[in-house]
């Protein structure tokens, strides 16, 4: 199990490291095309309501209820129950996501003056941000379809990965970036708004996903007809899980989504220095974070079904000893090359220094919460797998309340980058919590070894960090270098420093042992 872990961990990164990077040059086309202005605030938008509902429907609460219910069907060695599990989930499931997705498209207007009521009241009152609502409630009309795709492809997913066929789903978000590089060279030019372009770009991206998933669901036997089937016992099961996990596990989501709405309020180019910040952060998190939480809740539901607390615990505990070895050092690199990485990246065509400047300031601010919101990502499978949802909910509402109390406070003294510090310790709350639950359920504690690993690495870390600060030029020098030298420049110090990172952990220790489960 140990080796099979690691080896499904290292396959989950490897396709999701492709995705990331696919999804950074579609940031950079983005970026170039658009820059931080008001037109890209409108696609981002537009862009991110379908994507939160997306962590519900989808990724988030369904995955997190479906896979320990499906795990346990399969346990079970009846085929053909597992099928008709799978066909009433996913005809349950698409008849209600058909009806979001109707109401999204339909009522685009209400859902635009929800989530963007500075613009609203603008529209209202004939103010400068008019347009951006007209605009915004167009544009969720072709990016909302892309919630019914994806949710399929959510499904079809968490099948293959409860089957142990991870590099497929992980492979799969590859697309979307395809399709949206794609529409930003050869559908936005065309277009008198290149923002229309790139939401047909998400549209197309959502279709692409889900018609490459269909052969390799079929060929593992479970391409099924969908079937109607509420009161199926597995899908009750699963819905009952499925409902507090729509929140609990979504806070982070619906937290950002509160970011954007105060957002709306602020000057024009927040929304976006928000998000282009939030890429960044998001290329860690999906790399390390999401691919080992992908990886452990599949076989944290089996050791539950199996009634094997002392494994269940050790995966547990391996999945922590990841993200920490992971986690803190991107955490620290973030924060450090925060305005190199993001010139590097996006400082061309529309967006120029002093975009930079300020997405670096809510970079900080997001990347101080990274080791959280990966221990989040890993410590929630502990409840999932047991199917105990509601335990993360009562979490959720508590970090929830602290982030509009976060929001209140900083937002009003920093502005954007007090929603990104707001953010950031709300994460922190809902991460402490998590784990004070495992540890009074005696779920789960932190072992000696993890304990004494953690050290290793923040003085691992420290001289990483100090590495950095020693051969970082100024920002001055940074905007006077070519693209080409600055690139190296930045690469040659993210080599030295990860460098430096492990054979300073070799230095104190570090040995293979430590990347195994013990269970």
């Amino acid at each position: 199990m140990s080796k099979r872990l690691l080896r499904s961990g290292v396959v989950v990164s490897s396709m999701t490291l492709v995705s990331r990077v696919l999804g950074l040059v579609r940031d950079v086309v983005i970026a170039n095309l658009m820059g931080a202005g008001a037109t890209a605030d409108v696609f981002f938008f537009a862009n991110k309501i379908p994507n939160f509902l997306r962590r519900l429907f989808a990724e988030g609460a369904f995955s997190q209820a479906f896979v320990p219910v499906l795990t346990e069907y399969h346990a079970s060695g009846d085929m053909n129950k597992t099928r008709e599990l799978i066909a009433r989930a996913s005809g349950t499931l698409g008849v209600i996501v058909t009806v979001v997705t109707l109401i999204g498209v339909l009522g685009s207007g209400v859902i635009t003056a929800l989530f963007g009521f500075g613009w609203f009241l603008d529209w209202l009152n004939d103010g400068p941000a008019a347009p951006k609502f007209e605009l915004a409630s167009f544009l969720l009309k072709i990016t909302f379809p892309y919630l019914w795709f994806i949710t399929f492809v959510a499904l079809s997913g968490a099948i293959l990965n409860t089957l142990g066929r991870f590099a497929v789903s992980s492979f799969t978000p590859v697309f979307l970036n395809l399709t949206m590089i794609a529409a930003a060279i050869w559908i936005s030019p065309q277009l008198s708004h290149p923002e229309i372009g790139l939401a047909i770009g998400v549209f197309l991206g959502g279709l692409v996903q889900f018609l490459f998933q269909v052969p390799f669901l079929a060929k593992q036997g479970f391409l099924v007809m969908p079937k109607w089937g509420w009161n199926d016992p597995g899908v009750t099961k699963i819905r009952t899980l499925m409902i507090p996990a729509m929140f609990g596990v979504s806070v982070s989501q619906i937290n950002l989504l509160f970011d954007t709405f105060i957002a709306s309020f602020l000057a024009s180019g927040s929304i976006s220095w928000l998000y282009y910040s939030d890429r960044l952060l998001e290329f860690p998190l999906g790399l390390f974070g999401i691919a080992i939480a992908t990886v452990i809740l599949p076989a944290l539901s089996r050791k539950h079904v199996d009634s094997t607390p002392e494994s269940f615990a050790a995966t547990m505990d391996w999945g922590v000893r990841m993200v920490l070895l992971l986690g803190v050092p991107a955490m620290v690199g973030l924060m450090v090359l925060a305005k190199p990485m993001l010139m590097v990246l996006f400082m061309r065509g529309e967006f120029g220094a002093d975009d930079v400047h300020r997405a670096s300031l809510s970079l900080l601010a997001y990347a101080s919460g990274l080791l959280n919101f990966m221990l989040i990502k890993v410590l929630a499978p502990g409840y999932f797998a047991r199917q105990d949802t509601k335990t993360p909910v009562k979490f959720g509402i508590v970090a929830m309340v602290c982030n509009m109390v976060f929001n209140a406070i900083f937002a009003s003294m920093f502005g954007y980058v007090g929603l990104a510090m707001a953010t950031a310790l709300s994460a922190l709350v809902n991460a402490v919590l998590l784990y004070r639950g495992l540890h009074l359920q005696q779920v789960y504690q932190l072992s000696r070894e993890t304990i004494v690993f953690f050290f290793k690495i923040v003085a691992s870390v420290a001289v990483m960090a100090a590495g950095l600060w020693w051969g970082m030029p100024a920002f001055e020098e940074w905007v006077a270098m070519s693209f080409t030298f600055r690139a190296l420049w930045l690469a040659g110090l993210i080599g030295a420093g990860a460098l430096a990172y492990l054979v300073s952990l070799v230095i104190l220790g570090l040995r293979g042992h430590h990347l195994r489960a013990r269970g």
